[in-house]
């Protein structure tokens, strides 16, 4: 277990492995990536029960599907500084033949990866599955997903979260990304998503609302009651409202980071926001 600063520390790392891959191929998703660094920092670090020694069918452990694919970078960096893999290798990628690929994919045999990703609105239905499975083998562990909120406009996400809610699949945790940016602008000017709290909650949803996504303690603070939650008949949504691009200033807030890569100036500019805190790959 880490103590918050820590875990802070290691956020501040993320955030140069992101802007330092997608820089190095002038391609890939830093903002999504930036806004998810303390999501994905904390729940591999301090809540989800997962081994580095890597089986894909992951009884007995705790499971994590990033549905929102494109945000790779944040992933790659977390599972590396996990133990999953080396952190050198973090320097292939999006590069040919790379296990590193812009979405994340299945059979170049990477692990922490369980299903290709980046086709938005299929992961949370895939975590259905895996939990549905644990529940009928008696495996206790729960399973945890990520989404974007622009993810939402697609049609899949509501089918499967009503038949996570009628099946009462208690042992999920899904969380959505709540930064209302997309790739062609907020959310709000390309298709409103109205009031989740109350969808979730129509839908048969426990919802938890983190308020502050970009606050360590304050998403610490939310997976352990998502946690405490589960087993009680409902599935678990986890609203958390973060900024794109966080921790880069110039990139904060706005969806022209979206899809793009710093240039060596702003790369050097993020960098020096982000002062190297667990040595670089």
């Amino acid at each position: 277990m880490a103590d918050t600063q820590q875990l802070k520390d290691l956020v501040t790392q993320v955030r140069r492995d992101i802007v330092r891959q997608v820089h190095a191929v002038n391609s890939g998703h830093p903002g999504g990536s930036l806004g998810c660094a303390e999501f994905l920092v904390t729940l591999y670090n301090e809540v989800m029960d997962h081994n580095p020694e890597f089986n894909m069918d992951g009884t007995n452990e705790d499971l994590f599907f990033l549905s929102n694919g494109h945000i790779s970078p944040v992933l790659y960096s977390v599972l590396a500084r996990s133990g999953y893999f080396p952190v050198e290798e973090l320097s292939t990628f999006r590069t040919l033949n790379s296990r590193l690929q812009g979405h994340p994919t299945t059979h170049e045999g990477l692990p922490g990866v369980r299903i290709a990703s980046g086709s938005l609105g299929q992961g949370m239905s895939v975590a259905i599955g895996a939990a549905v499975v644990k529940k009928l083998n008696g495996d206790a562990k729960t399973v945890f997903t990520l989404h974007g909120d622009g993810e939402l406009q697609e049609g899949q996400i509501w089918e499967a979260a009503m038949y996570a809610a009628a099946n009462k699949v208690d042992n999920l945790i899904s969380t959505i990304d709540v930064n209302g940016q997309q790739i062609d602008g907020s959310t709000e000017q390309v298709l409103a998503l109205g009031d989740l709290k109350n969808k979730f909650e129509a839908f048969g949803w426990k919802v938890i609302t983190v308020a502050k996504g970009n606050d360590v303690d304050a998403v610490l603070a939310g997976l352990k009651e998502a946690l405490a939650s589960t087993g009680k008949g409902l599935p678990i949504c986890i609203l958390l409202h973060t900024e794109m691009g966080n921790g880069v200033d110039f990139m904060m807030g706005s969806h022209a980071w979206h899809g793009i890569a710093p240039n060596d100036e702003q790369l050097a500019e993020a960098l020096r926001q982000n002062p190297e805190t667990l040595g670089d790959y």
